[in-house]
């Protein structure tokens, strides 16, 4: 079977934009210090979102059959909890196709930024993860809306 990108010319642009959520789990130590701003790698909340924006800009270069679209804005949030790290990425378009894949990248590379910046916390004394977790990476929205 071979694979090939969809034709989306025919389409109309429309508005589009797509929302993403994950988390890591993290010792509440570490989140303690994200809060606290002591991670040695500096700012975990700005570095995650830079990386996300960034990641949402390259989703075509990432993942093969995506278009490269686009996109007119992204907006990174992080929230710390008691042991986690949340991303929510909202991703905007007009365009052919949708944004989802777009904000599903930027949500993974954000979190793999947090684990990144906080992986020397995270180690046990074998230099294993037990506590640490990437998990529930989704779209939790998508709107299309027509124009006229």
């Amino acid at each position: 079977m071979k694979v090939k990108m969809v034709d989306v010319g025919e389409k109309h642009d429309v508005l589009r934009v797509a929302e993403a959520r994950g988390r890591i789990r993290l010792k509440t130590d570490t989140v303690r210090r994200i809060k606290e701003g002591r991670i040695d790698k500096g700012d975990v909340v700005a570095a995650a979102q830079i990386a996300g924006i960034l990641a949402a800009k390259k989703t075509p270069e990432l993942i093969p059959l995506c278009h490269p679209i686009p996109i007119t804005g992204v907006d990174i949030d992080v929230e710390a909890g008691d042991s986690f790290v949340e991303v929510k990425a909202t991703v905007r378009s007009v365009g052919k196709t949708g944004v989802e894949m777009e904000a599903l990248t930027a949500v993974s590379i954000a979190l793999l930024v947090v684990w990144d910046m906080c992986k020397q916390y995270e180690k046990d004394e074998y230099g294993q993860y037990p506590e640490t977790v990437i998990e529930e990476v989704r779209v939790v929205n998508k709107l299309k809306e027509e124009k006229g």
